[in-house]
C-alpha cells in the first residue's frame, strides 16, 4: 500500500523514440516490449487518419527492430520492461527486469506481425529460439519466469504463457517443436481459478490467432 502522491501524466506514446511508453506517468521512463504491436501499427499506417500514417509506419519498423534488440540471442526471452535503448529497466525490486508475466506476450506480437505482413524475417529466428528453449525445459512443465539467459525464477507453469508462445508457431520453422506448442495449447483446459483472467485472455486471443479468426478486415472502398 502506497500513500497518495501527486503524479504528472503525459502521452502514452513517446514521439521522440516512436514507441509506446510503459505507463503515461512521466517520472517512470521506458517501454515494454509486450506493448509493441507492429501488426496493428501497419494497419493504422495504411488506413488510419492520414495525418498519423507516417508516424505509425515508422513505429512499426521501430518495434520490429526493438524486438531484435531486447530478445536474448539464444533463448529468445525478453525483459518485462526496457529502456528505450533496449536495456532492461530496473524493476521494482531494484534489479534489472527479467522475463516475467508481461514478457509472455512479446513472441506472440512479433509472430502475428510476421504472419500478417512478412516484413521482418528475424521473427522466425526469435520464435525458433524461444520455442526451442522452452520445449527443452519441458513443454508441460516450463517455468513462467526466467532470467534472460534461461535460469528459472519460479516453479509455476502457466496456461497464458503456453498460449502466447504457441502463437510463435505463426513465425517459427514448421516442425516437431512448433507443432508441439500447437497441440499443447489445443489440449489444455479452459483456464479457471485464481489466474483465469490473465491466462484466460491470452488463451482466448491465442486460439483466435492460430485458428485464423483474428483477421484483417479492410475498409470498404471510399466512393
Amino acid at each position: 500500500m502506497r500513500a497518495p502522491r501527486s503524479v504528472t501524466v503525459g502521452p502514452m506514446v513517446d514521439e521522440d523514440h516512436t514507441m509506446i511508453r510503459f505507463v503515461p506517468e512521466t517520472s517512470i521512463p521506458g517501454t515494454d516490449a509486450s506493448y509493441h504491436l507492429p501488426a496493428f501499427y501497419e494497419l493504422w499506417a495504411r488506413w488510419g487518419p492520414v495525418e498519423d500514417r507516417a508516424f505509425w509506419a515508422r513505429a512499426a519498423d521501430v518495434s520490429r527492430n526493438f524486438f531484435e534488440t531486447v530478445a536474448d540471442p539464444k533463448t529468445g526471452l525478453t525483459p518485462d520492461r526496457s529502456e528505450f535503448d533496449g536495456q532492461p529497466a530496473m524493476g521494482w525490486d531494484g534489479k534489472p527486469s527479467q522475463f516475467a508475466y508481461d514478457s509472455w506476450r512479446t513472441a506472440s506480437n512479433w509472430s502475428v506481425d510476421y504472419s500478417w505482413w512478412g516484413k521482418d524475417a528475424r521473427a522466425k529466428t526469435r520464435s525458433d529460439h524461444i520455442q526451442t528453449f522452452l520445449y527443452g525445459q519441458g513443454i508441460d512443465t516450463f517455468a513462467d519466469r526466467y532470467t534472460l539467459d534461461g535460469k528459472p525464477m519460479s516453479d509455476r507453469h502457466s496456461t497464458g504463457m503456453v498460449a502466447a508462445t504457441a502463437v510463435g508457431s505463426l513465425a517459427a520453422t514448421p516442425g516437431a517443436v512448433s507443432d508441439a506448442f500447437l497441440k499443447e495449447l489445443w489440449d489444455m483446459p479452459v483456464p479457471a481459478g485464481e489466474q483465469r483472467y490473465f491466462d484466460g485472455m491470452l488463451y482466448l486471443m491465442s486460439l483466435m490467432h492460430l485458428s485464423g479468426e483474428f483477421r484483417i478486415i479492410e475498409p470498404a472502398a471510399q466512393k
